[in-house]
């Protein structure tokens, strides 16, 4: 395969989907994941609209990375058509609503759990062998809020996250694939917006932009 492959896993809208775009303007074909119909779509109307000789494509994937199953058949899929993935991106991410520990909220914290730690375990395995035939790398990208106050579920389970990506940074770090964690600049993305409402966004950086960046280090 002569076009390089990347999966990124969260792509229809904030950070996530500026990659996905960013890649596929550079020339890469992107296997967009997410489980938001809409924004896939907007993202795909985005790259075609640039009209940039050179750009890559986009196969839209909208699923839950949670679903064990669908990502399997998905990995299955990429190896069936390609025999092999050059790059993972995983901005997938649950954010919990900021909260007391003492009044947590069960179902947010399950779903914390499932979507920022569990689906990330299970990921990784299934991502590994085509990152290898590849000679591939993975991003993640941290965010470190673990022990500041309200941010209990996505703190914990973010952190947890990042400690999965190093674990396999650790262990991979001679043998492949190349594991990168990174710290994206604070973005004016909705997630943020429901952390910090009423703060001034013009004072933080564009996900284009933050993006290019990111691409850049790969």
């Amino acid at each position: 395969m002569s076009q390089r492959l990347a999966l990124v896993t969260g792509a229809s809208r904030g950070l996530g989907a500026a990659l996905a775009e960013q890649l596929a303007l550079r020339g890469w074909h992107v296997v967009a994941v997410a489980r938001t119909v809409g924004g896939l779509e907007e993202l795909d109307d985005r790259v075609k609209a640039a009209g940039l000789p050179g750009a890559g494509g986009l196969t839209l994937a909208p699923m839950d990375i949670t679903n064990d199953d669908a990502m399997r058949h998905l990995c299955r899929s990429i190896y069936d058509r390609w025999g092999a993935l050059h790059l993972w991106i995983h901005p997938a991410v649950h954010a919990a609503p900021l909260a007391p520990m003492g009044s947590l909220d069960q179902k947010d914290w399950e779903k914390s759990i499932a979507t920022n730690v569990r689906a990330t375990g299970m990921l990784i395995p299934m991502v590994e062998p085509l990152l290898r035939a590849g000679q591939g790398s993975a991003l993640f990208l941290d965010d470190p809020r673990a022990g500041q106050k309200f941010f209990g579920a996505y703190g914990a389970t973010k952190a947890a996250q990042i400690a999965l990506a190093r674990s396999w940074q650790a262990e991979t770090a001679r043998i492949g694939p190349r594991v990168l964690v990174e710290t994206p600049a604070p973005m004016p993305t909705a997630t943020r917006a429901r952390f910090f409402p009423g703060e001034d966004r013009s004072a933080l950086a564009d996900p284009r932009q933050e993006a290019a960046r990111l691409v850049g280090l790969i």
